[in-house]
């Protein structure tokens, strides 16, 4: 079964945006592992800002990532561009269909609503997180609505020259 990785940038007091939609605090001076992420995955999921934030910028498939299917979680949007697949309902159903199907794993790339939404589902199974050592103080944290608490394994580690430090989590372990 593929796995469904949260793979996000997060400053040190847990904000993926500062308070006007920001995120020119992500370093983007070297890799950072991303390469390594890159060759794991063949898929993201995404929720409507995200994908709309992807089009205006023209970053999918062209700004360093690689071609992946891109799937689009939306209850507002009627289409999505050529190639995408839109799920706006049975949420639960389609993720773990798409779970089962080969391939390799699926990065969920964006959307603090989504992302609520798929660890509420018990949906997720990794957490790949850039902590970036900035205080934003106000922005979008990373998690909120959370129903019940989520026990988290740690993985893995790595520390960058800039002060970055990589964490990987598994959830549903103690």
């Amino acid at each position: 079964m593929r796995k469904l990785i949260l793979g996000v940038a997060v400053s040190l007091d847990g904000f993926i945006e500062g308070p006007h939609g920001e995120y020119d605090w992500c370093f983007t001076d070297q890799d950072y592992g991303m390469s390594d992420f890159f060759k794991r995955i063949d898929s993201a999921f995404m929720g409507r800002k995200t994908y709309e934030m992807t089009l205006a910028v023209g970053n999918q498939n062209g700004g360093g990532f690689p071609k992946l299917r891109e799937y689009i979680f939306s209850t507002t949007l009627d289409k999505v561009k050529e190639g995408a697949t839109l799920i706006k309902t049975n949420i639960k159903e389609r993720v773990e269909e798409i779970k089962d199907e080969d391939g390799k794993d699926i990065w969920l790339f964006g959307g603090a609503g989504l992302t609520t939404s798929l660890m509420n589902l018990g949906l997720v199974d990794e957490l790949s997180l850039a902590v970036h050592p900035i205080l934003l103080g106000m922005g979008k944290p990373l998690f909120s609505d959370i129903k019940d608490r989520i026990n988290l394994a740690l993985v893995n580690t790595k520390t960058y020259s800039s002060g970055l430090v990589s964490l990987t989590y598994s959830l549903g372990t103690t």
